[in-house]
């Protein structure tokens, strides 16, 4: 989880490869509603969010997701990962975190279908830390994708117990 550009893709996939998990990519369940809004500059409110939190965990829990699934997905507030958890005990969150400056130079950097620069403002300011009840680890997201992946899997542990 985290802001655009904090390079949640690409941790997922490192870390659903290392686990042996399947990948899903959050972006993928947007609505073409959701795409062409946020492709225009303007941010999502929590109404367009919902349906596609809700289509992210019907996904997580579809058969083989018993095996383990990883998921690229903002989930900038607790209540936005509530919908994702739903009841489940098992889910675990790394949030990628670090330097703004950063993340505009990234974000810069880089061309994404929809995700406009504009937009990492907004999430900047919807974004909420991981809550001291939630389970997950805070990464700081400047540093190889090995070693965000080694950091997240360190405070995992073992998945299987």
């Amino acid at each position: 989880m985290g802001v655009s550009g904090c390079g949640k893709s690409t941790i997922a996939r490192i870390l659903a490869d290392r686990l042996g998990y399947r990948f899903l990519e959050g972006d993928d369940l947007h609505s073409a509603t959701n795409v062409a809004k946020m492709a225009s500059g303007a941010p999502l409110n929590d109404a367009d969010r919902l349906p596609w939190l809700r289509a992210i965990a019907r996904e997580m829990r579809e058969p083989p997701s018993r095996e383990g699934v990883v998921v690229a997905c903002s989930a900038l507030a607790r209540r936005y990962r509530d919908v994702l958890r739903d009841g489940e005990v098992s889910t675990y969150f790394v949030f990628l975190d670090g330097d703004s400056d950063v993340l505009r130079a990234r974000v810069a950097a880089r061309h994404h279908s929809f995700m406009s620069a504009s937009l990492l403002d907004s999430q900047l300011a919807a974004l909420e830390p991981l809550g001291d009840s939630e389970i997950g680890v805070r990464v700081n997201f400047d540093q190889s994708p090995e070693t965000i992946v080694d950091d997240a899997l360190e405070h995992l542990g073992d998945p299987s117990e």
